[in-house]
């Protein structure tokens, strides 16, 4: 039973959706547990032809004969209360031990989390309580924080509020982009589960309970992770240097970092900031969003604060290309200025 004898294997039921709760499936999967049920959000139209596409936690499970439920809600008082219904009824035929949730997509009501044995354990992409939310990966990188982390979580009604289990922290690479640290932070997701589930039984887990927003000069520490938009993606050359490319970085691979340059919106995927002597030499008495140099070694823009230096770029419909490579089909001569709107 790959690791597990037969007490210790637990009936989970898995609710998440992206890959980054795929491979935490995997790990329950292959470490021997009983996976009753997966719950994962419907189809949804992807790709250039806008064909419905199933989700990756989805495709795993029908991959490995695993039951799967699409619910558009769990809400029995909701828009969708017979899709609830039916999840309902699927939930009490699996009899779970124990239901993880890893970015799911939907909420979970009080009738789901008081449904298994031990409720539900959330893999939550950073070390609580900061970054709270939807986005901690983006969050972290854009805030210029040095390490990030995961925390096995009890839900409870709250947005990321309930009692920590275990956690563990990683650091946070200068060059990191939200895609790279993404796979570092379910990998490491991925075994803190199984670890958390194999503690479960004889109860050794000691949960801690979080800072909550009523606990005044003890709620420090708390940061929420709001839900990253296109429109915030739109380069503000205004900004200093050092944000401006933590946001290219944050916003890789999505939704990623636009500016608009000729009525095109190009995509910057790649961007440094330039040391306080050349960036205040290039830049010095140059209104922000001004290039002041371009070669094969990168484009040389003026940012409220230092320069910066693009080091790839996309033009809509094209390829990513280095700046050496882009400009030889693209002129950006010094002096040219990107122009702060929205071309999202």
């Amino acid at each position: 039973m790959n690791g597990l004898n037969a007490a210790s294997a637990l009936n989970v039921v898995f609710a998440g959706t992206p890959e980054f709760a795929s491979l935490a499936l995997g790990r329950i999967h292959a470490a021997g547990h009983h996976i009753r049920l997966v719950l994962t959000q419907p189809d949804r139209p992807a790709g250039r032809g806008m064909q419905l596409q199933a989700s990756a936690v989805k495709q795993f499970a029908l991959a490995h004969g695993l039951a799967v439920a699409q619910p558009r809600s769990l809400r029995l008082d909701g828009k969708y209360p017979e899709d609830a219904a039916l999840a309902r009824e699927a939930l009490q035929k699996a009899g779970a031990d124990v239901m993880v949730v890893a970015a799911y997509g939907l909420i979970l009501p009080q009738w789901v989390l008081d449904l298994p044995r031990w409720g539900c354990l959330n893999i939550h992409g950073s070390l609580l309580p900061r970054w709270r939310g939807a986005a901690p990966i983006h969050r972290a990188i854009e805030a210029g924080d040095t390490e990030l982390g995961v925390t096995i979580m009890q839900m409870d009604a709250g947005l990321d509020t309930g009692d920590m289990l275990l956690w563990q922290s990683l650091p946070i690479d200068p060059e990191d982009t939200t895609g790279s640290l993404h796979d570092k932070v379910a990998a490491l997701g991925a075994g803190l589960i199984v670890d958390a589930l194999a503690a479960l039984p004889s109860g050794s887990l000691r949960p801690q309970r979080q800072p909550q927003e009523g606990d005044g000069a003890n709620s420090d520490g708390i940061t929420y992770a709001h839900k990253i938009t296109r429109q915030e993606a739109v380069v503000d050359w205004t900004q200093d240097a050092a944000l401006i490319c933590r946001r290219v970085r944050a916003f890789n691979p999505f939704p990623v970092a636009v500016a608009q340059w000729a009525g095109e919106a190009l995509k910057i995927w790649r961007a440094e900031v330039l040391t306080d002597g050349e960036g205040a030499a290039q830049g010095a008495d140059v209104p922000p969003g001004t290039i002041v140099s371009a070669s094969a070694q990168g484009i040389v823009v003026v940012a409220g604060k230092g320069c910066v230096r693009l080091l790839e770029l996309q033009r809509p419909g094209g390829k990513r290309l280095p700046a050496g490579n882009f400009l030889r089909g693209h002129a950006m001569p010094a002096g040219g200025r990107f122009d702060a709107v929205n071309c999202a």
